[in-house]
């Protein structure tokens, strides 16, 4: 129990410890693993299926043995009128058939004749069985069908919940890892316009640069100043909101500075999102989560409209039981001494029970054109994710190209600025173009990330 503990406090006190030169790395494998151990949503998201196994205990108590005890006792000026015991013992079986057992104790000045019994008691055991209505299906079994399917249903909506939370919170994680790479650009940059500065105001000093060069060069570095103080802004604001996902047992963790995401996710981003051994292309939409919910869903209403064809058929109750007043002996228990009954109904115009089949034809027809509008949207957005991904997989190889060759722009018109051959509004106009292009990168990149995250979403289920 005390390891358990000081595991859990290493974990929580991880995150914040305020070392200045130890930068705590976070990977997006670690971020998803305490998610889905300790999200409250997570949890909440688990009690769907507790909710399926509560249903299915309730509907097999339809099938419990009961036990019936009915006393009545009527005594009037010192005249006992009557005093009626029965106690009945009844076992519900599957097919609709009951068998029963039961003891008859009457006794009485005013007894109804047909109540007389032996002044030990009677004893009979029979059984109840439908012969029509009721006999293949009956409400009790439709329930505990139902209430399996039902069972089967929530552990796929389970797995549609938990995965979506996960979806969320890798969006998240990207969010906060697309702004960090924005800030640690405009921190270098500023890096260097203030190398700039400082190396250009030494040369007006000294009389090598005009003055209008300092001007130049310290407004470079202030709008650097600038775009790294709003960067931090939004880096701040992806980091809180990515808290609202981390969570260690049941006490939410609020990451520091010296925390940081990733930055080799590119590189892993497949294998944390269990996308590296998934075929896309031969991925069976039949086997998707809503899909399986849907099917469950679809069963559950066939069994309700096979309950409710069964109830156009008329009800036929036949009752049969043997007596005896010494239930010890078995043999005592014979044809000679019986007790049996017929019950029979059946509405004129079955106006409801008619009702009842036409609502679950409709029911089970609705639920047929959502599996197949389901169906067509999965197929459809899995390949359109496919293209997004393979588009952005492009872009991202462009963008790199891009930024590799302004890079040797600005490295070649540094060159030339030592030499006196080009001017400061030149290196701030290629560096401009360069940070342009590497935020345009890390967009890109984050927008591949998102498409990545959303086939997550979509087609990976089994570490769920």
């Amino acid at each position: 129990m005390i390891t358990r503990y000081l595991t859990y406090c290493f974990l929580i006190f991880g995150f914040i410890l305020n070392a200045q030169e130890l930068q705590n790395t976070m990977t997006l494998s670690e971020y998803l693993g305490y998610v889905k151990t300790f999200h409250p949503l997570v949890k909440q998201a688990n009690l769907v299926v507790t909710e399926g196994e509560a249903k299915l205990l309730k509907s097999r108590g339809a099938f419990d043995p009961k036990i019936d005890v009915d006393y009545d006792r009527k005594k009037f000026k010192n005249t006992e009128y009557f005093d009626k015991l029965n106690t009945t013992f009844k076992i519900p079986t599957w097919f609709g058939i009951e068998i029963k057992g039961q003891l008859e104790q009457n006794d009485g000045v005013f007894l109804n004749p047909e109540a007389n019994v032996p002044t030990d008691g009677l004893y009979n055991v029979g059984v109840s069985v439908p012969v029509a209505r009721g006999l293949l299906i009956n409400e009790r079994m439709a329930v505990l069908k139902q209430s399996k399917l039902f069972l089967d249903q929530s552990k796929e909506d389970r797995k549609l919940l938990v995965n979506e939370i996960l979806y969320k919170a890798t969006k998240a994680y990207f969010n906060w890892l697309r702004y960090y790479n924005e800030k640690e650009v405009y921190r270098t940059f500023l890096e260097n316009a203030n190398t700039r500065f400082k190396g250009i105001k030494r040369n007006f000093e000294t009389g090598q640069s005009a003055a209008i060069d300092t001007t130049e060069a310290r407004i470079a570095l202030n709008n650097r100043k600038l775009s790294l103080e709003n960067a931090k802004l939004q880096l701040i604001k992806a980091q809180l909101n990515l808290s609202n996902f981390l969570w260690i047992q049941d006490t939410p963790v609020e990451l520091t500075d010296n925390v940081i995401p990733d930055v080799e996710t590119p590189n892993v981003i497949n294998d944390a999102l269990g996308l590296s051994t998934m075929s896309f292309n031969g991925f069976d939409v039949n086997a998707h989560p809503k899909m399986q919910s849907l099917n469950y869903k679809f069963e559950g209403l066939r069994v309700e409209r096979r309950l409710n064809r069964n109830n156009l058929l008329p009800k036929v109750d036949l009752e049969y039981n043997f007596l005896s007043e010494t239930p010890e002996i078995m043999n005592s228990f014979n044809t000679v001494n019986y007790k049996a009954g017929l019950n029979i109904s059946f509405p004129l115009f079955l106006r409801k029970e008619r009702g009842n089949l036409k609502l679950a034809n409709a029911k089970m027809q609705a639920t047929e054109f959502e599996i197949d509008a389901t169906r067509v949207s999965l197929n459809n957005k899995i390949n359109s994710i496919n293209q997004e991904i393979e588009s952005y997989d492009i872009q991202s190889n462009l963008t790199t190209d891009i930024v590799s060759d302004y890079q040797k722009l600005l490295t070649a018109e540094e060159r030339k600025f030592t030499v006196g051959e080009s001017s400061l509004f030149l290196i701030n106009s290629r560096e401009s173009k360069l940070i342009e292009a590497r935020l345009k990168a890390i967009e890109i990149d984050y927008k591949l990330f998102n498409s990545k995250a959303k086939l997550f979403n979509n087609v990976v289920f089994d570490n769920l």
